[in-house]
C-alpha cells in the first residue's frame, strides 16, 4: 500500500552560522535577542522606518480590509504596534488578540495599550478553529520555524472568508537597488542601533534582521506555501521597493 509524502519542513531561510550553528539553536537565539531588545525595539525601528513604519501599518490594515466589529488575531506581535492600530480600525464591538513568544515584548505591548495579550508562536497558535476574522503578521515571517506549518494555523483559525495580511522586506531585484538596501539595513541601521539601543545586542538583532531579509526563501516560494494551506486570492504588492504585502483569502472548506 502507498504512503502519503511526507511533507518537508519548510525553514524561511538557511541556518545562518554568524548568529547559531544548527537549527535547533535558532529558537533560543531569536527569543533571547528579543527579549533582551525589547525596551529598546520601538525606538530602534521609529528610526529605521525614518517614523513612518506605524502609519503605514495603519495603512496596510485598512487595504487588507480590516474594520470595526472583526475579531482580529496579531501573531509574532512584538511591541504590539500593529496590534495597537487594529484595536482602533475594529473598535469596541471588535476584539484583538497579540499574541508573540517573547514575554518582554508583550509587556511592552500592555504598555502600548494593547488589552488581550497572549504568549504563544505561530506554529502552535492557543485559539478554536474558525475563530478569528483576520490574521495579522508584521515582519516576522522570517523568524517562523516552519511556513508550511505557520500558514496552516492560519488557515485553520481563519473562519472560510477570512483575510490574512502579512507584511515583509524583500530586497529589490536589480543589482544596484539590493546594493542601497545592504548598506543601509545591514550597516548603517545596526550601527545606529547599538547607539540607541545602547548594548551589542541590539546591534546583533538588526545584523541579523538584515540576514534573515537577505537570506529569505522568495516571493514565489511563500506564495506557493500559502496556497497549498487552503488560501486562495493570494497576492503580493511591492511598497517603496523594499516593502512587501502578502494578502490571501482562507477558502471555503469545500473549496480547500
Amino acid at each position: 500500500m502507498n504512503q502519503p509524502p511526507v511533507k518537508r519542513s519548510l525553514s524561511p531561510h538557511p541556518v545562518l552560522p554568524a548568529h547559531y550553528a544548527a537549527e535547533e539553536d535558532r529558537v533560543g537565539y531569536i527569543r533571547g535577542l528579543f527579549d533582551r531588545t525589547a525596551e529598546s525595539y520601538d525606538r530602534i525601528n521609529a528610526w529605521m522606518s525614518l517614523n513612518r513604519g506605524e502609519r503605514y501599518r495603519m495603512e496596510a490594515m485598512v487595504r487588507a480590509g480590516m474594520h470595526e466589529g472583526q475579531r482580529v488575531l496579531d501573531c509574532a506581535c512584538g511591541t504590539g504596534v500593529m496590534a495597537a492600530h487594529a484595536q482602533r480600525l475594529v473598535g469596541t464591538s471588535g476584539v484583538v488578540v497579540a499574541l508573540d513568544p517573547s514575554m518582554p515584548m508583550l509587556a511592552v505591548a500592555g504598555a502600548r495599550g494593547v488589552r488581550n495579550r497572549v504568549s504563544g508562536t505561530a506554529e502552535r497558535l492557543p485559539l478554536p478553529d474558525a475563530s478569528v476574522d483576520v490574521v495579522t503578521m508584521g515582519y516576522a515571517l522570517r523568524h517562523v520555524a516552519d511556513l508550511g506549518v505557520a500558514f496552516a494555523e492560519f488557515a485553520r483559525v481563519l473562519r472560510p472568508g477570512g483575510r490574512l495580511l502579512i507584511l515583509e522586506m524583500v530586497p529589490p531585484r536589480s543589482p544596484v537597488g539590493h546594493l542601497l538596501a545592504k548598506l543601509y539595513l545591514k550597516h548603517l541601521v545596526p550601527t545606529l542601533a547599538s547607539w540607541l539601543g545602547g548594548s551589542g545586542d541590539a546591534r546583533r538583532l538588526m545584523q541579523y534582521y538584515w540576514d534573515t531579509v537577505d537570506q529569505c526563501v522568495s516571493p514565489n516560494v511563500v506564495i506557493d506555501a500559502l496556497k497549498d494551506a487552503g488560501f486562495g486570492s493570494v497576492a503580493r504588492s511591492v511598497k517603496l521597493a523594499l516593502l512587501t504585502e502578502y494578502t490571501a483569502c482562507r477558502l471555503d472548506d469545500d473549496r480547500s
